[in-house]
């Protein structure tokens, strides 16, 4: 086995030092990078403005990075009376470390869908919402809670921005490397991958190799680009990629 780790830095290049470690081989090649997000310097005053019963919804750890990094640069605290909710495990735990406050996520799963599900967000009427995210994304999340009778604020805490490379150059290495597993963690990055890769080496190696996902809905997007060889990590931290790819 020999595995490509498409997410970004600094949790893809720690995930191959660990399969390396572990004596398998294994290459970096990061499909997206981040930069701070336009509405950053935003967010202290944001929280300011918040009153108890507000909700705090952080949506990756990127956005605990950004947003926690904001927060003491401006000499502030995380406001204690709101209520916190993170998409998933990896998430909440590093929101718990950056605050020390209480965060509540989904014990089964790291997406919109299975944080909606939590008993607390069923009835929200006339509650107030800050979401922290990156740019772009699904809208799964706050179309629900507006559905829900939630006011929606966001706040743009990173961007997003995709790697270029040569198309066939790339794929010609990845190939003489041997990779047949790759390890993708979101649906952008996998259409990204797709698309960058050409006709022939998609036919010839791409879709013949085992991929490795973090969520039933990208299993069900990469089946409908022609994957068939898939495996489902049980969250997206490093630990259970680790665990999916034995």
């Amino acid at each position: 086995m020999t595995i490509l780790v498409t997410r970004p830095s600094p949790s893809g290049e720690q995930l191959v030092a660990r399969l390396r470690q572990l004596g398998r081989v294994a290459y970096h090649s990061p499909l997206i990078e981040f930069a701070p997000g336009s509405e950053l310097t935003a967010l202290p005053g944001m929280l300011a403005s918040l009153v108890p019963q507000d909700l705090i919804f952080v949506l990756s750890q990127h956005a605990v990075n950004y947003a926690d990094r904001a927060v003491r640069q401006h000499a502030q605290h995380w406001p204690d009376f709101v209520s916190y909710y993170a998409i998933g495990r990896t998430t909440g735990l590093l929101m718990h470390r950056a605050t020390s406050l209480p965060i509540v996520y989904p014990q089964d799963g790291e997406t919109s869908e299975t944080l909606l599900q939590l008993p607390a967000l069923q009835s929200l009427k006339g509650r107030n919402a800050l979401i922290l995210r990156g740019n772009g994304g699904r809208e799964l999340l706050a179309d629900t809670l507006k559905e829900r009778g939630v006011n929606i604020t966001y706040c743009e805490c990173y961007r997003r921005s995709p790697l270029h490379y040569d198309g066939s150059e790339q794929s010609s290495s990845w190939q003489r490397a041997g990779v047949n597993t790759l390890v993708v963690t979101s649906g952008e990055m996998l259409q990204q991958l797709y698309t960058l890769v050409p006709d022939y080496y998609r036919t010839t190696w791409l879709l013949s190799c085992t991929l490795i996902v973090v969520s039933e809905r990208l299993a069900t997007l990469a089946r409908q680009l022609g994957w068939q060889s898939i495996r489902v990590a049980e969250n997206a931290d490093n630990d259970a990629l680790i665990r999916a790819l034995k």
